[in-house]
């Protein structure tokens, strides 16, 4: 049995979205739910929800990764924010929710040691 993605949530066109999904298929994953971005977006205050629905964190911005452990950091909704939301207004793409954890954005060397 294939491991899973429970969401997926992403942009057609999007160079980091292609690879994440390439990474996705190469690794044999199965994504049960998969959002598009552009028809189904994310505003601020849903995206902080998400966020704070799941455990663990990782957040994938330019060469670095935050990781935060929501049972233990409390993070304030405006420090979420300028993490999770992109240049749209909306939440950043792509975002992938395994279980308790949430993967924002995609690093080619972190993420496949944290999915894989």
């Amino acid at each position: 049995m294939a491991a899973k993605i429970d969401w997926y949530y992403h942009r057609n066109n999007c160079l980091t979205c292609s690879r994440s999904l390439d990474f996705i298929h190469a690794q044999g994953l199965e994504i049960v739910e998969q959002v598009d971005a552009r028809k189904n977006r994310i505003a601020p205050a849903a995206a902080i929800k998400l966020v704070r629905s799941a455990a663990q964190v990782w957040i994938a911005r330019g060469k670095k990764v935050v990781h935060l452990d929501l049972k233990k950091d409390q993070p304030t909704d405006e420090a979420l924010t300028k993490l999770i939301i992109g240049p749209s207004g909306n939440l950043r793409a792509p975002t992938i929710r395994r279980g308790q954890k949430l993967y924002i954005g995609f690093h080619p060397e972190e993420f496949p040691k944290l999915l894989g």
